[in-house]
């Protein structure tokens, strides 16, 4: 039944949903915005950065120390991600121009295959669940359970210190100027590859720091990212490939429309809208809302 007490929930819900769908897709498309090509393992990153969340609070911390373990394990992933791109991904730019899609795909596609059958080796198909301490909250009208508003905040932390690295570091300042042209950072002096290395590791703890805060809500298992990595290209497709403003708000916008839709025409469809979404937004502007704009080299 439509009420006014129904739609604020509805619409808090979504939010709260949204801004953790955008910290997957804000990854993926940081990473694409400076070196020029999609991470298709992004999903397994934030698998392991729930089983670190899991393995530290259930073996190490405990739940009392659980807010302690979320960016110990975006860390881990971040640490993790210097390794694959130093390793596997910095020879892409060894090749030529051409060539540097294919080998990045068939790459990180591998990627994607061998981490989730460690994790499947290691872990077993089981389901875990960090313990969480957190009792239910009220938020507006509507009762949140305290592991879900957690993740919430700390989101909407790491989204503020992502926007100061990049408007106020030197750091950021790189990036932003990577983004625009490879070449002409070169010319400047600075060394792209390692731009190229520090962004991989941010874009990756990002998806891995998603992982870690939704593992009390969505549970660890080895293929929890799959629906994640759906929702963060669903919202890269909307936003734009490249933008990063277009990530957050796309990210927003995708909760909405799935909370909205669930609530009001069927929860059994909750993922179709998503989808119906992408599509119109495919026939209507193809570049996505906020289209990407040309760059040098």
């Amino acid at each position: 039944m439509f009420s006014t007490e129904l739609v604020v929930q509805t619409f808090i819900s979504g939010v709260m949903i949204g801004v953790l769908y955008a910290l997957m897709a804000l990854g993926i498309t940081f990473i694409y915005s400076i070196m020029r090509m999609i991470n298709w393992a992004m999903g397994e990153f934030y698998m392991i950065g729930s089983y670190l969340q899991y393995a530290l609070v259930a073996f190490l911390l405990g739940p009392d120390l659980w807010w302690l373990a979320i960016p110990i394990s975006a860390a881990g992933v971040f640490a993790f991600g210097l390794v694959v791109q130093w390793s596997l991904l910095k020879p892409i730019f060894r090749k030529p121009p051409e060539a540097r899609d294919d080998y990045s795909t068939v790459v990180t596609l591998a990627l994607l295959l061998l981490l989730r059958s460690l994790a499947t080796g290691l872990a077993g198909p089981n389901q875990f669940s960090p313990g969480s301490n957190l009792p239910v909250v009220m938020v507006g009208p509507m009762p949140m359970a305290g592991a879900r508003l957690a993740a919430f905040v700390f989101a909407l932390v790491a989204l503020a210190l992502f926007y100061l690295l990049l408007r106020y570091s030197w750091y950021g300042l790189a990036l932003r100027a990577t983004s625009q042209s490879r070449v002409g950072v070169q010319t400047a002096g600075i060394d792209v590859l390692g731009v190229d290395r520090i962004a991989f590791g941010i874009g990756v703890a990002l998806a891995g720091l998603a992982g870690a805060l939704l593992a009390p809500v969505f549970l660890v298992y080895p293929t929890n990212g799959l629906i994640t990595t759906v929702k963060g290209f669903e919202i890269v497709v909307i936003g734009g490939l490249g933008s990063i403003p277009g990530a957050l708000i796309a990210g927003v916008l995708l909760g909405l429309i799935e909370s909205f839709g669930a609530a009001f025409i069927d929860s059994a469809y909750q993922n179709i809208y998503g989808f119906a979404l992408v599509l119109l937004i495919l026939v209507l502007r193809p570049t996505g809302l906020f289209g990407e704009r040309g760059r040098e080299a």
